[in-house]
């Protein structure tokens, strides 16, 4: 195994579910950048496998959703996922750039929203290991500013769950 193999193996044995779903999207970003280029250099096998490889990715982003907890936005998710991967199939089929190209939008939104609950957990996270900190220290004033509500019982269970 390489060195960058055995780097990516250990990220992904060391990453969290959000993570995972940020690295998953990221893989198939890339995997429709590399299609759309073998698209353009007419090669035929490759852009194939590209796209294989971004439905694989849908594929396991579609199987892995929590549809009990995740309600709603567990179902448009599966909605968009079985969206993008018809639109890989007619790309591939039709050797079209313009599916490849709404398929990446539509990556490229959902990696930026993916971001944006990470950065939310983490932030979520920190305060309240702030605000843990302080309940054991009573005098710790690094609390200072928070509202005690902001950490309401059941407010983590409200985290995304797919």
């Amino acid at each position: 195994m390489s060195a960058h193999e055995t780097y990516f193996q250990n990220r992904v044995m060391a990453a969290d579910r959000l993570e995972l779903v940020r690295m998953l999207y990221s893989g198939a970003m890339e995997a429709v950048r590399t299609a759309r280029v073998e698209l353009a250099a007419g090669r035929i096998a490759a852009r194939s496998k590209a796209i294989g490889r971004a439905y694989g990715i849908l594929s396991e982003l579609a199987t892995s959703l929590d549809r009990a907890r995740g309600g709603q936005v567990a179902e448009r998710l599966l909605e968009l996922y079985d969206y993008m991967m018809r639109r890989l199939n007619d790309a591939n089929y039709q050797q079209r750039d313009e599916p490849l190209a709404e398929v990446g939008a539509l990556l490229n939104t959902l990696a930026e929203g993916w971001s944006g609950v990470i950065q939310q957990t983490a932030q979520h996270n920190a305060r309240s290991e702030s605000w843990e900190n302080a309940v054991k220290e009573p005098h710790n004033s690094s609390i200072a500013g928070y509202a005690p509500q902001e950490y309401a019982p059941g407010y983590a269970s409200q985290a995304w769950s797919f």
